[in-house]
């Protein structure tokens, strides 16, 4: 996500747009993008800050960017 203190012009457009679509009451639109990894085995701590890494070295721009590192088991999402 872009930090708070970025220019987000597309999730201002989304905001104007919002009103004119019939959605009422959302105060701020904050656009950002996501990466999915699968991961061969478990992620213990030390995948983990690998993953955390990776994130920050090479899929975010740290300089104008936040990021969040999250793990779900896909075979207990499947199962919902």
């Amino acid at each position: 996500m872009l930090k708070p203190e970025i220019l987000d012009p597309q999730g201002q457009a989304v905001q104007r747009a919002l009103p004119r679509l019939g959605f009422e009451g959302v105060s701020d639109v904050r656009q950002g993008k996501r990466f999915e990894l699968e991961v061969d085995g478990p992620v213990d701590d030390s995948a983990l800050a690998r993953i955390h890494e990776l994130a920050e070295s090479f899929l975010a721009n740290t300089v104008i960017e936040d990021f969040t590192v999250k793990v779900e088991d896909v075979k207990a999402e499947a199962g919902k």
